[in-house]
C-alpha cells in the first residue's frame, strides 16, 4: 500500500466534517489497516526511507511506560497513525487509569493485551486525580492534581491478534501488556486540552466489579460506562449481560481472576505522582530496525 492511498482511508473512513469521529468509525477504519496486507507494504515502504520519514521520526520515542511509540502517518489535526511496540512485562511500568483528548482506536497486530475500563463510584478503589497537558506535539507532559477519587472496574477484556476496539475521548480505561505485543493505534481529532489521570492509592479497598449490562450496539456499559465498542471478529455479548458470570448478588465482589488483578494493581499503586520524565527520542536507526522486523514478520 501507498502512503497516499493509506491517507486517503484515513480521511474517508474518518470523515472531514466538524463533528469528530466516532470510537466505531476510528475502529474499523484501524482494523482495515492493521490487515498484514495492508500493514506490511506501508511499513515497508516507510522503513526503506519514505519522504515522510524526519517528521515521523522526529515524533517517535521510547513512552515512559516503556513501549515505543512510532508515528507511520502524520495527519494532524484530524489523525495520527502509529505502531506501538510493547517489549512485555520486564521493563514495563504499570499504567495509570486514563482517558484521552480524543477518539481512540487501536488493533493488534502481533501478541495480546488487556483492557480494563473504569468508571467514577462511590464505593470503588481510592486514586488521586490529576489533570495532564502536554507541551504541543513533541512536548513534554505536565500534571496537576485534582484531588481525591473513587473507581471502580466496569469491565475486562482480552484482545490477541486480529481484534480491535474503539474508545470515546473521556473513556476510563488502561492497558496492559505482558508480552511482546505490537498494535496500531490511531489518534484522532483533539476535542479537548487535557486528559484524566488516575493514580492508584495505597488503600485497601476492594474493587466492586460491575454488573451493567451491554446494548443491541455492543457498547460497554452507559454512557457513564466504558464507552467502548467490542472487538471486531469475536463472539457477540447478549444484551443485559456482561460475559462473565457476574449473576445477581456479586456487587462488591471481586469477579474475576482479572479483576483480581486488577485490584491487586490498584492497591500496590502509589498515589503521589511527580510530572513524567521527558521523552527519550527513538534514533532512526532505530525506528527504521523496527519497522523493517514488522515488515518482515507480515511477509514484506
Amino acid at each position: 500500500m501507498q502512503v497516499e492511498e493509506a491517507r486517503r482511508l484515513l480521511v474517508e473512513g474518518l470523515g472531514a466534517g466538524p463533528e469528530p469521529p466516532s470510537p466505531e468509525s476510528a475502529r474499523r477504519v484501524t482494523a482495515q489497516l492493521a490487515q498484514p496486507g495492508t500493514l506490511g507494504p506501508l511499513v515497508r515502504r516507510l522503513s526503506v526511507g519514505d519522504l515522510e520519514l524526519a517528521e515521523c521520526v522526529r515524533l517517535s520515542y521510547r513512552h515512559v511506560l516503556g513501549f515505543d511509540k512510532l508515528l507511520l502517518l502524520p495527519g494532524a489535526p484530524r489523525f495520527m497513525l502509529r505502531i506501538h511496540f510493547w517489549h512485555g512485562a520486564g521493563g514495563a511500568v504499570s499504567e495509570d487509569i486514563h482517558n484521552h483528548r480524543c477518539a481512540i482506536a487501536s488493533a493488534v497486530v502481533r501478541g495480546r493485551v488487556r483492557m480494563e475500563c473504569y468508571e467514577p463510584a462511590a464505593n470503588g478503589v481510592p486514586a488521586v486525580a490529576y489533570q495532564e497537558t502536554i507541551d504541543g506535539p513533541g512536548g513534554a507532559w505536565r500534571l496537576r492534581r485534582v484531588g481525591d477519587a473513587r473507581l471502580r472496574l466496569l469491565h475486562t477484556e482480552q484482545y490477541g491478534a486480529g481484534r480491535s476496539y474503539g474508545l470515546a475521548a473521556r473513556t476510563l480505561h488502561r492497558v496492559v501488556s505482558e508480552e511482546p505485543t505490537v498494535t496500531l493505534f490511531l489518534e484522532t481529532a483533539p476535542q479537548r486540552s487535557v486528559t484524566d489521570v488516575y493514580v492508584r492509592s495505597r488503600g485497601r479497598v476492594r474493587d466492586c466489579g460491575s454488573n451493567s449490562g451491554y446494548g443491541s450496539e455492543r457498547r460497554c456499559g452507559s454512557d457513564k460506562g466504558c464507552g467502548s465498542v467490542r472487538h471486531s471478529g469475536g463472539d457477540p455479548v447478549p444484551a443485559g449481560g456482561t460475559g462473565r458470570d457476574t449473576g445477581p448478588g456479586r456487587t462488591g465482589e471481586v469477579e474475576s481472576a482479572a479483576e483480581v488483578r486488577a485490584a491487586g494493581d490498584i492497591r500496590a499503586g502509589a498515589a503521589e505522582r511527580a510530572d513524567p520524565p521527558p521523552k527519550t527520542p527513538l534514533p532512526p536507526a532505530v525506528y527504521l530496525a523496527e519497522l523493517d522486523a514488522l515488515a518482515a514478520s507480515l511477509g514484506y
